[in-house]
């Protein structure tokens, strides 16, 4: 004879919380490494423009502090850890850092005329050095920024679906590398927006998906555009 056996009832999907995130903050990772490189970037623009007050690439110096510090307070803050609140910090903070991109790649068109043209700081070697290497460096974290933000939806995403979607890493190609549920932060983005524009390709970490591939090839092409005429002009002013 079979017992009799007490059912349960399901619950219903539609009542059903999302997993709760790994510790660490609702991030699902440390909010203190983009905070602190958006903090370096900051120090770095500020010591450049007291050096230089009059000269520079950027011609409006206040613009990307100010965006800056618009995305170090969204980075503490925090998106939450349930999609039900502060479902706007994400947008926001994406609109931001498409903002930072788009400030590195002005003060880029800017300083690549003003070589074409030799005006600003183009006529100083030093000047000219320390200006690219600010407008490289600021393309690398703003870019860095925006992988860190789209890959997969973002680190909130990441957390709850560790398969790569726009962004494959040595770690997702070779599992037995890496650790029990590792997944990128952002810190391995900083590196991927480094080694992009050090090597004008892909590295160690391979686009999946159009929007990746295509914002690598913007970045790589900068970097490209910005190393060739920098280091011309430097070349022919220090001789």
């Amino acid at each position: 004879m079979c017992e009799d056996r007490p059912v349960t009832a399901q619950p219903d999907a539609a009542t059903v919380s999302p997993p709760d995130l790994p510790l660490g903050g609702s991030l699902g990772e440390s909010r203190w490494p983009p905070a602190l490189a958006l903090l370096a970037f900051m120090a770095i623009n500020i010591a450049l423009r007291v050096w230089l007050p009059h000269e520079g690439a950027l011609r409006v110096p206040w613009a990307v502090p100010a965006v800056e510090a618009v995305l170090l307070i969204l980075l503490l803050l925090g998106p939450a850890a349930t999609a039900r609140e502060r479902r706007w910090l994400r947008p926001v903070a994406v609109t931001f850092v498409a903002v930072l991109v788009l400030a590195a790649l002005w003060a880029t068109a800017v300083l690549i005329r003003d070589l074409i043209d030799g005006t600003g700081v183009t006529q100083s070697p030093s000047e000219l050095l320390a200006s690219g290497a600010v407008v490289w460096l600021g393309n690398n974290i703003a870019f860095a920024m925006l992988y860190w933000l789209m890959d997969g939806g973002g680190p909130v995403m990441r957390a709850r679906r560790p398969e790569p979607v726009d962004l494959a890493f040595t770690q997702h190609m070779s599992p037995e590398l890496a650790a029990p549920g590792w997944r990128p932060v952002f810190l391995d983005y900083l590196h991927l927006g480094f080694t992009n524009a050090t090597a004008f390709s892909p590295t160690d970490v391979m686009p999946l998906s159009l929007r990746a591939k295509y914002t690598m090839i913007v970045q790589a092409s900068v970097a490209l555009a910005l190393f060739g005429l920098i280091v011309a002009r430097s070349v022919n002013a220090f001789t």
